[in-house]
């Protein structure tokens, strides 16, 4: 697991079930051609997500790179390979990132620096990882340890998710020291292709993805992935956010504004058509971890540490288990702000009950 648990979602049966045009993915530091154009790169994650996915978009001066993996010395080498393969002698004139999850980000200064290419992507995106790599040891604070403290994990856990499990975060090269922004309602136009710019909340505030309507491909980052759910978690640094309220409605925005014929070329996995179905399965998904959270509190309050194993019944490592916990207390807090649930008072730990 990186930036995505990796928990099935509804798989229940449909009228248009999801169509996979490419079942075998390309190896590792291999291209597959998606669309004319568009080659479809897969790089190395050191998690039990072992990959992420990355698309190269020939442009009329060069090729336009979406997304770069994490830094590491595994996907520098498959970078290299695809440089001196691939793209030998071609030029790379845009490196566009959707998120600030070090997955996507992560090896972006590198890239820009090996390529002299001009990073383009949101702000919070760059804001974001640029703080995370001037104060790599601001989430180990007291406040952020307390807070899951408080949401009843016992102190080696609250050691582990405050410093352990923040480790990938730090797996950043230093960004470029500009950037373009881009912001939705943007369009970029790329050999000829009218892509539109379009922003999803929940996994990662202002994730970027592009849209070309006239050819139905929509690149959709983390937003919707095929099997897996992306992580849609609550950070120390806003304890009473509502990610995945932000997450259900972007889900909800995205069947409005693209066609479910569009060729859905996601983060993780495989690209897949029938984006409509999927954003229904994973909807679905939340629905029914907020049920089974209800029926854990049926029979007495609970913290959030004892909902974890509730919603991930298998053992998790420290990456994990930080990503687990902040899913959980994002159902929660999605519940408590919809009146499913209330926060018990008067304790020094919280816990919740149902309303």
């Amino acid at each position: 697991m990186t930036t995505t648990i990796q928990t099935s979602a509804a798989q229940s049966a449909s009228t248009s079930p999801l169509e996979f045009p490419f079942p075998e993915s390309p190896a590792d530091g291999e291209v597959l051609e998606v669309a004319p154009g568009i080659l479809w790169l897969r790089l190395p994650l050191p998690f039990r997500l072992d990959h992420v996915n990355v698309y190269l978009l020939e442009d009329d001066d060069g090729w336009v790179v979406f997304d770069t993996g994490i830094s590491s010395d595994q996907c520098r080498l498959a970078w290299e390979k695809v440089l001196s393969g691939p793209l030998a002698g071609k030029r790379v004139s845009k490196v566009i990132v959707s998120h600030y999850h070090p997955d996507h980000i992560g090896l972006a200064g590198w890239l820009c620096e090996r390529v002299d290419a001009p990073l383009l992507t949101g702000q919070v995106s760059y804001l974001s990882t640029t703080n995370i790599s001037l104060s790599p040891g601001a989430l180990e604070a007291k406040p952020y340890r307390d807070f899951y403290l408080k949401n009843g994990t016992t102190t080696e856990t609250a050691d582990i998710v405050s410093t352990s499990g923040h480790g990938y975060l730090r797996m950043v090269s230093p960004l470029p020291p500009t950037f373009v922004r881009l912001v939705p309602g943007d369009v970029m136009t790329i050999a000829g292709r009218r892509f539109k710019v379009l922003v999803g909340e929940g996994h990662a505030p202002e994730q970027l993805m592009l849209y070309c309507a006239d050819e139905n491909l929509f690149l959709a980052a983390d937003q919707v992935l095929e099997k897996i759910t992306p992580n849609v978690g609550v950070w120390a640094v806003e304890p009473h956010g509502d990610p995945l309220g932000l997450f259900l409605r972007s889900l909800n925005y995205l069947t409005r504004q693209v066609s479910d014929e569009a060729l859905v070329l996601a983060g993780h996995r495989r690209p897949f058509k029938g984006l409509h179905e999927r954003c229904r399965q994973i909807i679905e998904h939340h629905h029914e971890r907020c049920a089974l959270i209800a029926g854990a509190v049926a029979s007495g309050p609970k913290t959030v540490s004892d909902l974890v194993p509730v919603l991930f019944t298998r053992q998790l490592d420290p990456h994990q288990l930080s990503f687990a916990f902040s899913e959980t207390m994002a159902h929660v807090n999605y519940m408590v702000r919809r009146g499913q649930l209330i926060w018990e008072r008067g304790s020094q730990v919280h816990r919740v009950t149902g309303a």
